[in-house]
């Protein structure tokens, strides 16, 4: 019987990956598709429970939207900026659902565990021999039940789960008697009034709100605090590196492949991709270029030169960026240097302190807070949704290294200048998740997927090559280029994950596995042009030649029509 009509499908999510996973899916042929979210609204961290007035996606490339749906810009800002907040992509997702999946979704459900069963027994199926089994619970009737589908497409992010560093969560406040709020940055647009009623304005004698943490969360809360006229103190030990620029940059510059083009890759396809990682100019030009940038950023922020805010790793080997647009747009640094925002850093908050009306920090240092904002990051999704048997079984857990990947070597002057000292975890542990989008231990039984675990800076462009991916992947398209065993998977994503913590030394691979599989901040069109060329389609859609190549505009309208690129494929391989 045909799988497309039999085969039952769980998407575990309905954020931005969720929802176009779930769609291209469907467009495949596959009728029995079915969202499955925790949430009573789409959009995952843009759902409507997590977004809140003035917060701003920190989105490098100015756009987050999928081909079939067009995205309305905002209003053009005094300084020219177009920038979309939280409420305007909560709305396109769900717009996109009610055009797209107007019945494939179950709101309000609680996914508890995913148990991989082969029929007939316990233990980890292969082939078409197997069905999983997900227990959910209706968060509205408390009702827990156990659904089978046979394949499942992980979709659950890593930006929901909140990580409490040890002596810093609420339970523990409340231990040392502390009696203000004490909220993760997560649950911050549900929380906010806690907070606000808890302080009152600084001009009517408040007190101060301590936000733990030098994220991009945290930032934002922290400017939301003190646009509210509240006292806000920031502890941290970095900060995310910021991008900005006195005025807003080209189109070729901000959504091009000028970037990608500067950031090297495991691949070198073209020859200035080859010249400019792997040559002594070539290196200077690069880091030059990534110097300057960064400098700008401060000179455009009006950061002075002995500000905390400096405090941040060089934008070559950051993961994280902070997009501030121009100067007008960053009102986070503004309120720094007016001094309405206090920084303490380089510092790190221990634990709250006994007489309940302070953190301590690890040289001993009080400082008095009544309310406190975790945006101490999250943990991976996938530690609920799995027992640690399951994670190994399946291979979605992280292992050792395999002693031949010290061996490897990249010749790249770009990597050895400048270089920060590694992360000491990142020789301990690695992830084996082939292509970033399939445990490699698994990738022969085509019932198992995920999708938004490749950090990146352009997610609908990414999510929706991703999606296509997957959706040959399942079908067992033959045209898809694989490994031929799981041992020749492991391999190659060794190999990438061995070139990770060299590009990215600071990466701690086992932090958040929900959103390490694989990176690609700067260089994101070179890991997309491998999941296309894994599909034997066309990649650099953006056109150009030899010279102008890294100067032409990249729009998500290129990649349209995969699924008919798709089905072309699979109808000549058929006849061969």
């Amino acid at each position: 019987m045909d799988s497309l009509a039999t085969d039952r499908i769980c998407v575990i999510g309905a954020g931005a990956a969720g929802l176009i996973t779930a769609h291209t899916l469907i467009q495949d042929g596959y009728q029995h598709v079915e969202v499955l979210t925790r949430d009573p609204t789409p959009g995952g961290i843009w759902s409507a429970g997590r977004v809140y007035d003035g917060l701003i996606i920190n989105n490098i490339q100015g756009e987050y939207r999928f081909s079939n749906l067009d995205l309305p810009p905002p209003p053009l800002s005094s300084s020219g900026d177009i920038r979309l907040s939280g409420q305007d992509l909560q709305a396109y997702m769900e717009t996109f659902v009610e055009r797209f999946l107007p019945d494939c979704i179950r709101y309000n459900t609680e996914v508890l565990n995913i148990r991989a069963t082969a029929r007939g027994g316990e233990g980890l199926p292969h082939g078409d021999d197997h069905v999983w089994s997900v227990m959910v619970e209706d968060k509205t009737s408390k009702i827990i039940k156990v659904r089978e589908y046979e394949k499942i497409v992980l979709c659950s992010g890593g930006n929901s789960e909140p990580h409490y560093p040890l002596g810093l969560s609420p339970k523990e406040a409340r231990t040392n008697g502390f009696q203000g709020p004490v909220i993760h940055s997560c649950d911050y647009a549900a929380r906010m009034h806690e907070v606000l009623d808890a302080v009152k304005p600084a001009s009517e004698g408040g007190g101060t709100i301590t936000i733990i943490g030098g994220g991009k969360s945290a930032s934002d809360i922290a400017t939301h605090m003190a646009d509210k006229g509240r006292k806000v103190t920031m502890i941290y030990t970095t900060i995310d590196a910021a991008v900005a620029a006195p005025i807003p940059l080209p189109l070729w510059f901000a959504r091009g492949r000028f970037f990608s083009a500067l950031s090297p890759h495991i691949e070198l396809r073209t020859s200035l991709e080859r010249f400019l990682p792997t040559t002594w100019l070539g290196g200077k030009i690069v880091h030059g270029f990534w110097d300057t940038y960064q400098w700008l950023a401060f000179k455009t922020l009006n950061v002075p030169y002995d500000s905390p805010l400096r405090r941040a790793p060089k934008l070559f080997w950051s993961t994280h960026a902070n997009n501030q647009g121009s100067g007008a747009l960053g009102l986070f640094y503004r309120l720094v240097n007016e001094g309405a925002i206090d920084i303490i850093a380089p510092a790190r908050v221990t634990s709250f302190s006994e007489d309940a009306q302070a953190v301590v920090l690890s040289d001993g240092r009080l400082v008095y807070a009544d309310a406190v904002v975790l945006g101490t990051g999250y943990v991976s999704s996938w530690n609920k949704l799995f027992d640690d048997t399951a994670l190994q079984e399946l291979g979605l857990g992280c292992h050792a290294p395999p002693p031949a990947t010290q061996y490897y070597r990249w010749d790249y002057t770009t990597l050895a200048e400048s270089c920060p000292e590694p992360h000491p975890a990142n020789k301990l542990v690695t992830s084996s998740i082939y292509r970033g989008l399939v445990p490699a231990k698994n990738i022969l039984s085509r019932n198992f997927a995920i999708n938004g675990a490749i950090t990146t800076t352009n997610a609908g462009y990414a999510f929706e090559t991703s999606a296509n991916w997957i959706a040959s992947y399942f079908r067992g398209d033959k045209f898809l280029r694989l490994p031929l065993t799981a041992e020749e998977a492991m391999a190659s994503a060794a190999y990438n994950a061995a070139w990770l913590r060299r590009r990215y030394p600071n990466i701690h691979m086992s932090a958040n596995d929900s959103v390490s599989s694989d990176f690609a901040l700067w260089c994101w069109p070179q890991i997309l042009d491998t999941l296309l060329e894994d599909m034997q389609l066309p990649i650099m859609r953006s056109g150009g030649n030899a010279l102008t190549w890294p100067f032409q505009v990249i729009d998500v309208k290129e990649i349209a029509h995969l699924k008919e690129e798709r089905e072309a494929l699979r109808n000549a391989t058929s006849t061969l």
